[in-house]
């Protein structure tokens, strides 16, 4: 696996994979007061959610479970000072689909978490991470 990040502007950065996909990076608090995109801390937290949501639908398919939807919402706490690291993250899954098992969407988060997910996982060594799910029936 390999990245590129190079500077566009100011405090703007563009990062790019091997495939050419591109994101823009900027400070969320950017001193020029030019923030667009989204921030290092931010991306962080969205591949974890990408991470782990690309497992519990994968791990819900192999269980011949129906999903049509997967959303996770992530809350974070950064302790105050330098570096404002990560304390506390809070996933909320909402697997929608028919006829989906409460056990094993259950089943699927805690697989995600606690086995299949690197991000999760190596999170997990710096800050507590909670998980909790909802099952939305279509």
């Amino acid at each position: 696996m390999q990245v590129t990040v190079k500077r566009e502007s100011g405090f703007r950065f563009v990062g790019s994979n091997s495939r050419g996909s591109q994101v823009v990076m900027d400070p969320s608090a950017a001193p020029d007061g030019e923030a667009e995109g989204t921030s290092p801390m931010e991306l962080l937290l969205m591949g974890l959610g990408g991470c782990s949501s690309i497992d519990v639908v994968m791990i819900l398919e192999k269980m011949r479970q129906s999903v049509t939807d997967c959303q996770v919402s992530i809350e974070a706490d950064r302790v105050e000072e330098d570096p404002k690291v990560f304390t506390h993250i809070r996933m909320h899954f909402a697997v929608a689909g028919e006829g989906l098992s409460l056990d094993r969407v259950e089943h699927a988060v805690n697989l995600s978490a606690e086995k299949y997910c690197s991000a999760s996982i190596m999170l997990s060594k710096a800050a507590e991470i909670s998980h909790t799910f909802e099952v939305i029936e279509v």
